[in-house]
């Protein structure tokens, strides 16, 4: 068996919010729970017990009710807290007084800091012009910004009259915002007069003037002054004002909470929309708000006081996920730009700066800060960093290494991986366990998590699919617009009835853990046999020539073939002995039949606007088939690179 890369400390342990849970637990059931899979064990087997001993050990603000779980073999068609009333943006905001709220850097340098008295003041004035503009409860209030403090704002305010949040990054396309917006008929439209990035102003005027006018039931657009534009911005849009303007009629005053079941909806999401225009996943407040004060309590370790980053925009989920820590009374520490602008050392200077507690980011960036030979460890100070968290696509055996080797020899490294289609976690860091190279620590409190086979039969230490067999609180309401359920159903309960098949092909470990191997849709299957591309990847990519790479299965000679294309570093030359240094490095690292049976160069690789790379965009190139939607892409000219390619032909 494996040594662990990290284990806490007793004292760590003992004082971890989780070991505290244990307690509340043993109190309340008359039960002792001697480690994290007892505990966990008993959440999924008594999901009443479970879920009421954290809505009253987060003491969440609200009316509980009689009823915990209704229905609860159903999935869907369990109803969680069914008779509860609360509001989402009155949990978040139960802080007052001057300590800081909210800090914002901006890549341009500005650094902004919102003490809770000064958030109320915003939410307030914000709140006051929604309502006076005809804003209520169920209408859809959509954003296209920067992740900064008006749009934690402009979402609590639409929360706490019971308004549905919906927002996006203002790097989409106007295609990319109007898929989403159109969709869902917002009432109210926030946007920003521009954005920073990798050291450059964008304006965004331009794009407005396209959106606007094709989103019929806007009636009112409020233009957030970032780049110094709002006024001049707002003039050029239509039904447009300066968020100035808008809430100049409004002194501050104690925020009102409208009280909704807790099944209410709070945000729309979207799925990536590679494949079609991108599916509108509703997510309810309470769902939400008492998953997240789960995760980030008991495996984040977020409490009253930390200061919480997570690099994300306005579009991904861990953006909704981030704000969530209010409701720990936590302070948000946002930021806005490219985080390698000016150099890598941007987000490490931040977290010093700010004594930032938990530090959240994604796979690629680890794996970016690696392969620039940056060794914050040896450069800042970093004393306050408490866990580090990664997502978006699986960490590598190399990045869990380089956290310890290059960033920070004693901290939790959390890698956490769920999806937007539950707004959370499926698996995650558990504080008090050691971390093992590669592997995410066990699965989330609540949640019961099994790996199944093609027949729908549990197994361990074998790959398979990624199910959840019991519903839990964060399970979307529906999807917009799909009055009979079908397309939720389909996405998610068609694989096994009656289970939520996630889509991950994953790996339960000896010690407990999960290993994801990538999406169950882009694995491969030469020859009948199931490989996952994260396994192909993890040994190209420690190699220095390679920057980073994408694989797919190409349909061949009625079998599929494996296709690996490479992103080389700089100075780099492609070789034939550089294809056969991959091909033995990936025979020796993984198996034989993980050898891709074409190797070949490009020079960019599609993502999304969140930065997953897109493994089914470039299958269907590859085979001549069209991209629904490339708008959803941040790249999408990185497609051209793998169109027509010669060495892929019959």
């Amino acid at each position: 068996m494996t040594s662990p890369l990290w284990t806490p400390s007793h004292e760590a342990i003992e004082r971890s919010a989780i070991r505290n849970f244990m307690d509340v637990a043993s109190k309340r059931t008359g039960r002792s729970f001697d480690g994290y899979g007892a505990l966990h064990r008993w959440s999924v087997e008594d999901r009443e017990a479970f879920w009421s001993a954290v809505w009253d050990d987060a003491e969440v603000i609200g009316d509980q009710g009689t009823t915990v779980l209704a229905d609860g073999d159903k999935m869907p068609g369990a109803a969680f807290f069914p008779d509860a009333k609360l509001n989402f943006a009155e949990n978040l905001l139960r802080q007052t007084g001057s300590g800081e709220a909210i800090v914002f850097q901006g890549e341009d340098k500005v650094t902004r800091r919102l003490s809770w008295d000064e958030l109320h003041a915003l939410v307030s004035r914000l709140q006051q012009a929604m309502v006076a503009n005809g804003v209520k409860a169920g209408d859809r209030v959509a954003a296209m910004i920067p992740n900064m403090p008006e749009a934690v704002a402009g979402m609590l305010a639409a929360s706490s009259i019971g308004a549905i949040w919906s927002s996006c990054s203002p790097d989409f396309g106007p295609k990319g915002v109007l898929d989403r917006f159109s969709q869902i008929e917002p009432v109210m439209f926030i946007a920003c007069d521009g954005y920073w990035y990798n050291g450059k102003p964008n304006d965004i005027g331009g794009k407005l003037a396209e959106i606007v006018p094709h989103l019929p039931t806007v009636r009112d657009v409020i233009i957030v002054d970032y780049l110094g534009n709002a006024k001049q911005t707002a003039a050029a849009t239509p039904k447009a004002k300066s968020l100035d303007a808008a809430i100049s009629p409004f002194e501050p005053r104690p925020v009102t909470f409208e009280r909704l079941p807790f099944s209410h909806p709070l945000y729309i999401l979207y799925s990536s929309g590679t494949t079609g225009i991108p599916k509108c996943i509703v997510h309810s407040s309470g769902g939400t708000l008492l998953q997240h004060l789960k995760e980030h309590r008991y495996h984040a370790g977020i409490g009253a006081g930390d200061r919480v980053f997570y690099f994300t925009t306005c579009g991904w989920m861990m953006w909704n996920w981030l704000v969530s820590a209010l409701a720990s009374r936590a302070t948000l520490l946002l930021f806005d730009g490219s985080p390698f602008a000016p150099d890598g050392n941007v987000l490490f200077d931040f977290a010093d700066r700010e004594k930032m507690t938990y530090f959240g980011t994604s796979a690629k960036y680890i794996d970016a800060v690696r392969k620039a030979d940056l060794r914050p460890i040896d450069t800042h100070d970093l004393s306050s960093v408490q866990v580090i968290s990664s997502t978006g696509s699986p960490l590598s055996p190399e990045c869990f290494q380089f956290v310890y080797d290059g960033i920070k020899s004693d901290v939790h490294l959390a890698s956490i991986s769920g999806g937007t289609d539950i707004v959370s976690c499926f698996v995650l860091g558990v504080p008090g366990e050691p971390v093992y190279v590669g592997e995410i620590q066990g699965p989330g409190l609540g949640m019961a998590i099994e790996v199944w086979d093609d027949d729908g039969k549990p197994v361990e230490r074998k790959k398979g699919e990624l199910v959840c067999t019991k519903a839990f609180p964060s399970m979307p309401v529906g999807f917009w617009n799909d009055p009979d359920g079908d397309k939720y159903r389909a996405a998610y309960f068609e694989r096994f009835d009656n289970v939520w098949c996630h889509g991950d092909f994953a790996e339960i470990t000896d010690h407990g853990g999960v290993i994801i191997h990538g999406r169950s849709d882009a694995t491969l299957n030469p020859g009948g046999v199931r490989i996952g591309t994260a396994e192909i990847y993890n040994q190209v990519e420690q190699m220095p020539e390679v920057l980073e790479a994408i694989c797919i299965g190409q349909e061949w000679d009625n079998d599929v073939r494996v296709v690996l294309f490479v992103r080389l570093a700089e100075g780099a030359a492609f070789t034939e002995d550089l294809i056969k240094a991959i091909k033995a490095k990936v025979r020796t690292g993984a198996s034989p039949r993980h050898v891709p049976a074409v190797v070949l160069p490009v020079d960019d690789i599609p993502r999304t606007k969140s930065g997953k790379i897109v493994e089914l965009a470039v299958r269907e190139v590859v085979h001549g088939r069209p991209v629904k939607n490339q708008e959803a892409l941040a790249n999408p000219e990185a497609l051209t690179h793998f169109a027509d390619r010669a060495e892929l032909q019959p």
